[in-house]
């Protein structure tokens, strides 16, 4: 999963979606430790800072937490895991409904796109 950053809006912000985007994907699973802020920016393409504060911010929400001298893991919390990815959802149907919209495709059209396409993608 790349790390595509757009320079239009808040790095820091993008680096959290980023970082939740991997718990809800699997990326980084319930309890697994994450690797050093250093190695995190520096995939990234990102200041070590900026990453710190993404990270500190997620510890915050609870969705990190730290192990005093091992560095920081991901929340073994299943349903503060299955909320982010219900959110993640959400918001790519928002973004998905907007778009389409956008293009003037009718509801049923819509259902009728999501029926043909959702068989091969087992949905």
């Amino acid at each position: 999963m790349s790390w595509e950053l757009d320079s239009s809006r808040s790095i820091y912000g993008q680096l959290i979606e980023r970082i939740r985007e991997r718990i809800v994907t699997g990326v980084y699973p319930p309890g697994e430790r994450l690797p050093s802020v250093r190695d995190l920016a520096q995939e990234a393409g990102v200041n070590p800072n900026t990453m710190q504060r993404a990270l500190t911010e997620l510890e915050r929400t609870g969705v990190l937490y730290s192990q005093r001298t091992s560095g920081r893991y991901v929340t073994e919390d299943g349903q503060m895991i299955g909320k982010m990815k219900e959110e993640a959802a959400r918001e790519a149907v928002r973004a998905f409904l907007e778009k389409i919209s956008a293009l003037g495709i009718s509801k049923d059209e819509i259902m009728k796109m999501l029926e043909e396409n959702g068989s091969e993608h087992n949905i």
